[in-house]
């Protein structure tokens, strides 16, 4: 499945997050890949980040990784820096809602007859 996020930094702390997530800790892939996170790619636009992610389960792996020592430990080093999630409760991140995908409207589009 693929997860788009947007979350927003606090003032002045761009420089620090992109510096940041220039490698993630080891450890912290390490256990992205044992709760079935594929791919995580972030993009910066001012404050505002986007996030897509390809996992396997996304609410699975947030409660697997909710007490994962490498994720505490990474969300205590960069918490500091994001202000919070777009349309998440208690700062906890909320997918945005798919509004249009062009491999499913072709693959939908290769079923039926054409004019």
């Amino acid at each position: 499945m693929r997860v788009a996020l947007h979350s927003v930094l606090r003032p002045g702390t761009e420089a620090d997050y992109d510096r940041e997530h220039e490698r993630i800790p080891a450890d912290l892939a390490a256990a992205f890949d044992r709760v079935g996170i594929h791919e995580w790619t972030i993009w910066r636009v001012g404050d505002r980040l986007f996030h897509l992610v390809e996992c396997d389960d996304f609410d699975a792996a947030l409660r697997a990784l909710a007490d994962d020592p490498a994720n505490e430990r990474w969300q205590a080093r960069i918490g500091r820096f994001v202000d919070r999630f777009v349309g998440g409760t208690g700062g906890a991140p909320a997918p945005l809602p798919e509004v249009w995908d062009l491999r499913r409207q072709r693959q939908d589009s290769s079923g039926s007859s054409s004019r």
